[in-house]
């Protein structure tokens, strides 16, 4: 693939809502196969499309842009075959050095950067209240999109806010509690919304995800400050560790240790293994593997 092929297919996956980390080669010190502005793409799964090195490189990009992938942050990524004092990591995740000796001998330095679909926002209702939301949420990087009554399964959002106003609350309700929706505002007064969460309690529904009032108290009185409370309360509830614990982590690879050189891979389908005594053991390369494989013949 050249660049503009890349530069087309991370465009095309962000059209997708597909997330991936973008690495380009910023730096590279003979000998190595790569050059300052070789790029690729790497899929959640860690599917590599494009060119940043040969196959010991890839194993070191993989882990590497997985765990950019997983905590959303940029980084400067270090490949070096010689291991120096410097080789610790900078404590604010902006530079990962990583000790690679499978490499040929040179040196490889590449920015990664993450790209992530906006979350959804499902606002039901046509109240001020929710199409002052509707108008805030792209602000804050959601993607606001108007509840329809479209079905739970076809309801893909992590965050659902129902400001009816009494219209049609408890078919909202069950839509969003029968979906994945992590959070769920009911906006309404605490004594309308506890009748209405009453109900649904009595049908059996799990209510643990449902806030209500919604919103953080900061005293809001207009449409406006209201939608600003419930996008403050939304944007914590994002930003939480548990938040992005649920939401990305079970989608990701797991990583194994390779017994030879040490380095990270990325246990996939395309992982070089060997199987002994029962337990799978995963190689950056084929020399590892056959290392490994002398030293228990």
């Amino acid at each position: 693939m050249t660049r503009i092929d890349v530069m087309d297919r991370a465009a095309e996956l962000r059209r997708q809502r597909v997330p991936f980390v973008l690495a380009t080669v910023v730096r590279a010190q003979s000998p190595t196969s790569a050059r300052p502005g070789d790029c690729a793409v790497i899929l959640s799964d860690g599917t590599i499309e494009g060119f940043v090195g040969g196959s010991c490189a890839l194993t070191t990009v993989k882990a590497e842009s997985l765990r950019v992938l997983s905590r959303e942050f940029s980084a400067l990524l270090i490949i070096s075959p010689h291991s120096t004092q410097s080789d610790e990591n900078d404590s604010d995740g902006e530079v990962i050095r990583a000790f690679n000796p499978c490499l040929s001998g040179g040196t490889l330095e590449m920015f990664l950067e993450p790209s992530l679909p906006e979350p959804t926002i499902v606002i039901y209702g046509d109240s001020p209240i929710a199409q002052a939301l509707l108008d805030a949420a792209a602000v804050v990087g959601f993607r606001p999109l108007e509840g329809t009554f479209m079905g739970s399964k076809e309801l893909e959002s992590d965050f659902v806010v129902i400001a009816t106003h009494g219209i049609d609350e408890e078919p909202a309700l069950i839509e969003a509690l029968e979906s994945k929706a992590s959070y769920i505002g009911l906006v309404a007064s605490r004594r309308r919304g506890a009748g209405v969460l009453s109900l649904l309690e009595d049908k059996g529904y799990d209510l643990s995800r449902i806030k209500s009032p919604a919103g953080l108290d900061i005293g809001g009185r207009t449409p406006g400050e209201i939608a600003i409370s419930i996008l403050a309360e939304i944007v914590t509830r994002r930003n939480s560790r548990s938040h992005r614990a649920e939401t990305l982590a079970p989608n990701y690879p797991q990583i194994g240790i390779d017994p030879i050189c040490g380095m990270d891979v990325v246990i996939d389908a395309s992982a070089i293994t060997v199987n002994l005594g029962g337990i799978d053991y995963y190689f950056c390369c084929n020399g590892c593997r056959v290392n490994f494989q002398k030293q228990h013949s």
